[in-house]
């Protein structure tokens, strides 16, 4: 993260530009993107709480994302990754010291402390932490609990109590292969909790997202729920080395998957690229390939900081202020896409609106 720092601190003060003019594309459906709250409003609040994901639907976010881990006996709890002494204040929990240890997760070698390893009595003891507190601060650390997915879902239920226009849920799977081996797989008491609070259907508000290919097929073969294959501009599916994403988002390859999933959820460079100096280049052909598959395209992921935003929407010097997140995404809005992950819903919505009214 400091190496990444100084290089931007060294391009911001360059003149830059962003892509050159499009002409705007239609979403598949015709309907305007939504916007996902990615792992809530998470710009604002740790990710993950419940906190994050109220003040998300309180900025007007059509869908909410929960990552998806399990703890020893079973239960589904949204956390990054299944490692959690980024996300949580585990390291100063002396009575947890003894559970550090290292783990081999998808190919790559991870020491910390591990969602596996407690049991959901023994989590609910421990509070989140902001993940990258260089850019967003530590005022809200230790005030929320990890929280459980049946308790996002009863929030959602409360407060899609009436409304039209129920906000939606777009859990991650997250290494379920790797769970999976080692006895605690997510389909199980995934669908039963989704049956249980009423998500039934192609239709249902929601998306089961994966970076992996296995579980989005046995998720298929058990329901109609809509999916969604994750993919990114490196590497490719922990549960079939043998393929890539480059691969898979071929016209073969988006084909292949339409077999199985309802869209794809892309990182956000393999749309429109960016130059070593940060610029936006020309928009690829993925969007339009992905949509004559009958597949959505959702990116990720949109956020405010300047340090995250093309060159030509930062603003000032600090790496922590807050550029022109609007201008950013109306440029992805012309290339078609279908809605897209942010962590910034209160920019997000507005500019998604406003974008369909030009």
């Amino acid at each position: 993260m400091k190496r990444r720092l100084a290089a931007w601190l060294a391009l911001a003060s360059l003149a830059g530009c962003g892509a050159e003019p499009m002409v705007a594309t239609p979403t598949l459906d015709g309907r305007p993107p939504i916007v996902i709250a990615h792992r809530g409003a998470s710009g604002e609040r740790p990710e993950h709480t419940l906190a994050s994901y109220e003040l998300a639907i309180e900025q007007g976010a059509d869908y909410i994302e929960p990552d998806l881990v399990l703890t020893r006996d079973g239960v589904l709890v949204a956390r990054h990754e299944n490692e959690i002494s980024d996300t949580t204040d585990v390291a100063a929990h002396g009575e947890f010291a003894g559970r550090k240890t290292s783990k081999r997760i998808d190919g790559k070698e991870v020491t910390g402390w591990f969602t596996e390893d407690f049991t959901l009595a023994e989590l609910k003891t421990l509070r989140a932490k902001e993940r990258i507190p260089s850019l967003r601060g530590t005022a809200n650390d230790g005030k929320f609990e990890v929280p459980t997915f049946e308790e996002i879902l009863a929030l959602l239920a409360r407060i899609n109590k009436g409304r039209a226009h129920p906000v939606g849920v777009y859990p991650e799977t997250k290494h379920p292969s790797y769970f999976a081996a080692i006895g605690l797989p997510h389909e199980g008491p995934l669908l039963v909790q989704l049956e249980r609070y009423g998500y039934r259907g192609p239709d249902a508000p929601i998306f089961i997202q994966s970076f992996e290919v296995g579980n989005l097929k046995a998720l298929r073969a058990k329901s109609e729920l809509p999916l969604i294959q994750l993919v990114d501009g490196e590497g490719g599916p922990a549960d079939a080395p043998a393929v890539t994403y480059a691969e898979m988002v071929s016209p073969p390859g988006l084909k292949a998957i339409a077999a199985y999933a309802n869209g794809i959820g892309p990182a956000k460079t393999m749309i429109i690229p960016r130059s070593a100096l940060g610029t936006l280049g020309e928009a690829t052909s993925l969007v339009r390939d992905a949509h004559a598959a009958g597949l959505k395209v959702h990116p990720w992921t949109f956020r405010r900081e300047n340090y995250f935003l093309p060159l030509a929407d930062k603003r000032g010097i600090n790496p922590a202020g807050h550029g022109d997140l609007e201008a950013e995404i109306r440029t992805y809005m012309k290339t078609g896409i279908d809605g897209l992950f942010s962590d910034n819903p209160r920019e997000a919505v507005p500019a998604v609106r406003r974008g369909e009214m030009q």
